[in-house]
């Protein structure tokens, strides 16, 4: 499996250093929530921004461009500008949530079929994060199985099915091939919440994890989700990003 790492964790690096660092620390790609420091309104960036961040993504092989888009609130506009951008920074990737639980399934599936014929179109998927109200993989399931394309899938973030219950087992067995991206962070369960630590130092089944993709033939992309921007307590990214590697690559070996 190749090991990408999100720029959530590097919120004051400019895009050129973060793109620089991926070489540097050894991660053969990168995943983009942000840029300067803040995350990405793909319908928002004027042509000059656009152009300039594309020439320094030319360096780096770009894994996912993270949209704050959510399923349940109207999303058309926003997906087809961040398809249009995914396509011109040249990932395959687009990286969306759910949002609430509220929303009849029927209904987004039908709404999201412009969209993933577009993305089609383009080459690019459509990848559902395990995350908010779609953080139970069975959830995230019950929506790919009314859409059955190609260019809708899963993104196994590898901590919120566990925090509903959900074994790795479990996610693997729900979502199989459908699982297009994982995202890779430990916490540590305190009372009712969850405090992100390294790898290896938390709750979080990550080893049992990638022995179940392993199991369900899975061998895409892993990203760690240092998440730096949301948690400034965290470590800095010059301490973080090479320690995260460094563990993810000695299980990946290990196991």
């Amino acid at each position: 499996m190749k090991i990408a790492f999100s720029n959530l964790a590097a919120p004051g690096w400019t895009l050129d250093r973060t793109v620089a660092a991926a070489g540097e620390l050894g991660y053969d790609g990168l995943e983009l929530r942000l840029l300067d420091g803040e995350p990405i309104e793909p319908a928002g960036l004027d042509p000059a921004t656009r152009r300039t961040a594309g020439a320094a993504l030319a360096e780096v092989t770009l894994v996912s461009l993270d949209t704050s888009i959510e399923l349940t609130r109207p999303f058309e506009r926003e997906l087809e500008a961040a398809l249009e951008l995914a396509a011109e920074w040249g990932t395959s990737t687009v990286r969306v949530f759910g949002g609430t639980h509220d929303s009849p399934l029927d209904n987004i599936a039908r709404r999201l079929e412009p969209g993933l014929d577009a993305a089609e179109r383009l080459g690019i998927t459509v990848a559902l994060e395990t995350h908010d109200g779609f953080a139970r993989a069975t959830r995230v399931a019950e929506l790919l199985q009314r859409v059955d394309r190609p260019s809708l899938a899963a993104l196994w973030d590898v901590h919120h099915p566990y925090r509903f219950g959900e074994s790795p087992h479990d996610v693997v067995g729900a979502l199989g091939s459908r699982i297009h991206l994982v995202h890779i962070k430990d916490a540590v369960r305190r009372g009712d919440d969850w405090q992100l630590v390294p790898l290896g130092e938390g709750d979080v089944p990550v080893r049992e994890s990638i022995d179940a993709l392993r199991l369900g033939g899975y061998d895409g992309w892993m990203t760690v989700e240092w998440e730096k921007r949301w948690h400034p307590e965290l470590a800095e990214p010059e301490v973080a990003l090479p320690r995260e590697l460094a563990t993810l690559r000695g299980w990946l070996e290990a196991s």
